[in-house]
């Protein structure tokens, strides 16, 4: 029992550790790419500036260099804009409401109209339900996995998304199912950290936080996501979110 009792006390001590590391690191993100807004704005905005005016009356390697310089400023916002969308997931303080999840995929699907719309993508929908939820990370949540799916998808075919919902005992099981490239199975687990990527930027441009971003919202609802794919077969993702509805708000 002695032993028994060290061993628990060990473990408790090594996830309140893990606790406040994760939290650091959470400040850390939301301190550093808060604070790097500004002075980013202020490189990329002369940067910007220059491009438009004096492009074409430069030589050619003048132009090659700034559209470098514009290139790598603009990656470095969307990579503070990501971190900042990640680090806030836990943060924000509001509080879960009565969501339905088929407003909050309209609104993510407007988000991506562009996207949808040049892709001809085919979007197939069930009927999605209602849930206890922050709407604004839900939005988010679908946002990405759709925008996976675009990006991901196969130059042979036309891009068809399937977004539905089963209830498995005291959970919705929603699932956003595409025609795309897939995923190799060992990588199931390394899409879903931060920074983690399984291709070049320049084939398929992006941070790498995406899937990560994603898994903090479902565990932060309480739920779980996964993954089931393979090479060339598409790719199904699939999360949980609790259909206990009788709270009526829970911060």
């Amino acid at each position: 029992m002695t032993e028994r009792k060290r061993a628990e006390l060990e473990l408790l001590k090594r996830t309140e550790e893990l606790a406040r590391s994760n939290q650091d690191l959470e400040q850390f993100a939301y301190v550093a790419s808060h604070d790097l807004q500004e002075p980013l704005r202020a490189v990329a905005g002369p940067l910007q500036l220059l491009q438009r005016r004096y492009q074409g009356q430069l030589d050619a390697r003048a132009d090659e260099f700034i559209a470098h310089a514009v290139d790598g400023a603009t990656r470095m916002q969307k990579l503070i804009d990501d971190l900042l969308a990640y680090s806030r997931v836990g943060r924000s303080g509001a509080p879960h409401q009565l969501t339905e999840c088929g407003n909050v995929l309209d609104q993510a699907l407007k988000s991506l109209s562009v996207g949808l719309q040049e892709s001809g993508a085919q979007i197939n929908r069930g009927e999605l339900p209602t849930v206890l939820a922050i709407p604004t990370q839900l939005t988010l949540l679908f946002q990405n996995l759709v925008g996976n799916a675009l990006k991901f998808r196969r130059s042979d075919r036309p891009v068809q998304i399937d977004i539905g919902a089963q209830r498995q005992g005291g959970d919705w099981v929603i699932s956003v199912k595409d025609n795309g490239i897939g995923i190799d199975p060992q990588y199931f687990e390394r899409i879903f950290l931060i920074f983690q990527r399984l291709h070049s930027r320049t084939e398929y441009p992006g941070t790498g936080i995406g899937l990560a971003l994603c898994r903090r919202i479902v565990e932060e609802h309480g739920g779980r996501i996964w993954v089931e794919s393979a090479p060339g077969g598409g790719t199904t993702f699939f999360f949980t979110l609790s259909a206990k509805t009788d709270d009526s708000v829970r911060s």
